[in-house]
């Protein structure tokens, strides 16, 4: 178990997905404190910049537990066919 999870951060440190999200943080987060107060519009980035973040979160945890789901079906597939 431990070797599959070290392998699933990995695969995850290598997805474009992944570093489209961290990017899209980074740079609305960066611009927002380029602003001398937080105004509107420095809110609205960082606000924007948690959503890209929470959409790959959300993303993965719904292609992580399709996954699942489907190793169980084959371990369930498999035990049939025995």
């Amino acid at each position: 178990m431990e070797k599959n999870m070290n392998s699933n951060w990995k695969q995850k440190l290598t997805s474009r997905k992944f570093w489209a999200a961290v990017v899209g943080f980074v740079t609305a987060v960066a611009t927002a404190f380029g602003f001398p107060e937080l105004s509107e519009e420095a809110c609205a980035l960082i606000i924007s910049g948690c959503a890209a973040l929470a959409a790959f979160i959300i993303g993965e945890g719904i292609a992580d537990a399709g996954r699942a789901n489907a190793s169980i079906d084959n371990i369930k597939d498999n035990n049939l066919a025995k």
